[in-house]
């Protein structure tokens, strides 16, 4: 049984039932038809903790999809599922070859905003301040590209860029 016949709250039956209605009706070709519902699968599978399941959903939708902002998602599902299990190496890996598809992907750039900043925290439990300063640099570009494309969204990150500002300026 595919998995998308196995939600079992109202939301993603709905979801399930116009989606696939959707996709009888659009004149799109087979193979993007299938990519859909493997990317679909794979949320399935991501949201419900089963990342090995969501990872092999996620590999067959790239095989089929061709259209880059929806490759894009893709491999930022793939990143965050990377993430979640603390391979920043991989999951930076995905976020950057998300934004080369789309580099409006606010997600994708506070993420990796996200991992530089922790990286640069882990510097200074090292005490290495040089390096920590690098990653803060980083962290910091990064996430004042995703408040420009996205002003009203990531207020702790606003916050930060500010506390940095006024200490930079002191």
């Amino acid at each position: 049984m595919p998995r998308f016949q196995k939600n079992d709250n109202f939301i993603d039956k709905t979801f399930t039932v116009l989606a696939d209605i959707l996709m009888k009706i659009l004149p799109i070709s087979k193979d993007e038809k299938q990519a859909f519902y493997y990317y679909r699968d794979g949320l399935s599978a991501q949201c419900e903790g089963e990342y090995a399941e969501a990872l092999k959903n996620y590999y067959e939708a790239l095989k089929l999809e061709i259209e880059p902002l929806n490759r894009a998602f893709i491999l930022y599902n793939i990143g965050l599922i990377h993430l979640s299990n603390g391979q920043l190496g991989k999951a930076l890996e995905y976020f950057y070859q998300a934004l080369e598809r789309n580099p409006t992907l606010t997600q994708a750039l506070n993420n990796i905003g996200a991992i530089y900043h922790y990286r640069g925290e882990q510097a200074l439990l090292q005490n290495q301040d040089e390096i920590a300063q690098i990653y803060f640099d980083k962290a910091e570009d990064y996430w004042n590209e995703s408040v420009r494309l996205s002003p009203m969204s990531y207020a702790k990150v606003r916050n930060w860029l500010s506390i940095r500002n006024k200490f930079r300026n002191k």
